[in-house]
């Protein structure tokens, strides 16, 4: 598939410390690959959580509704099923439950098989502070490349 889709969740990495990462599956249903595939999908407001069979869910995920769709179409806000390993997710879920962590979903993109995937990572909240250091971070490294072009050019 020549159409490739990559949505982004660009708060993610600003408001939690990425400890480990994992590629999963979604179960879909058809109208909803196809409003991805035209990348109408959000995930920048939302967190994965387990139920009580040990099954991980994407919550507040947005995926618009299929334009060219009768009745048929999907719910735009529904939970949607990630598929793993059972031993991914009792990993995960032990984490989970004992050092107060949370799945943050941070990209959402389809293979080379025109398969969606969502890149979820295994988060820590930041402190204020820890925000304010990223900024000055980033600030940093961007003056310093400014100095780097002006003295080569």
């Amino acid at each position: 598939m020549s159409n490739k889709v990559n949505i982004l969740n660009k708060k993610a990495r600003f408001e939690y410390e990425i400890l480990d990462k994992l590629t999963a599956g979604i179960q879909l249903v058809g109208t909803e690959i196809k409003a991805i595939r035209e990348g109408k999908a959000s995930i920048a407001e939302s967190f994965c959580e387990f139920n009580d069979q040990m099954e991980l869910f994407v919550i507040n995920m947005t995926i618009q509704m299929y334009s060219h769709a009768t009745y048929y179409n999907h719910n735009p806000k529904s939970e949607r099923k990630l598929l793993l390993n059972k031993r991914e997710l009792k990993k995960w879920q032990r984490e989970v439950n004992k050092a107060g962590l949370t799945i943050i979903p941070l990209r959402l993109f389809t293979n080379d098989r025109g398969l969606a995937k969502l890149e979820i990572a295994l988060c820590k909240g930041k402190k204020t502070y820890d925000k304010r250091e990223t900024i000055k971070d980033r600030d940093n490294k961007r003056n310093l490349s400014r100095i780097k072009k002006s003295f080569n050019s």
